[in-house]
């Protein structure tokens, strides 16, 4: 099964995306063979930050960049929208590993 999940609030602030990323982590942990879970996670608007590389939480917080590294390693992609990382003057060279700058037509710019 495949799964696109479209993230746009800031990474801090709300948990609305500290709760996608948990269920996106939940979903391709819990996948099974012979039919694994593939999850994709596309971020946009103030989203685009949480790929952001070297963020630093004070202790008891949720690090968004480390979750997004647990959807990483599990299969996942994680896609950043490239006007969006524009408008909030991030450069591929900022996200975190395995991010990449995307499009909403789905492909890598």
């Amino acid at each position: 099964m495949k799964i696109l999940m479209v993230l746009n609030d800031s990474p801090y602030g709300t948990e609305r995306t500290y709760n996608g990323r948990r269920l996106a982590i939940n979903l391709v942990a819990k996948s099974a063979e012979p039919d694994p879970t593939s999850v994709d996670v596309f971020l946009m608007e103030d989203a685009a930050g949480s790929a952001k590389a070297d963020q630093s939480t004070p202790n008891g917080y949720s690090n968004i960049e480390k979750m997004l590294h647990g959807v990483i390693r599990r299969r996942g992609t994680v896609q950043v929208r490239g006007t969006c990382m524009d408008a909030r003057g991030l450069t591929q060279e900022q996200l975190t590993e395995g991010a990449l700058r995307s499009t909403l037509n789905n492909g890598q710019r």
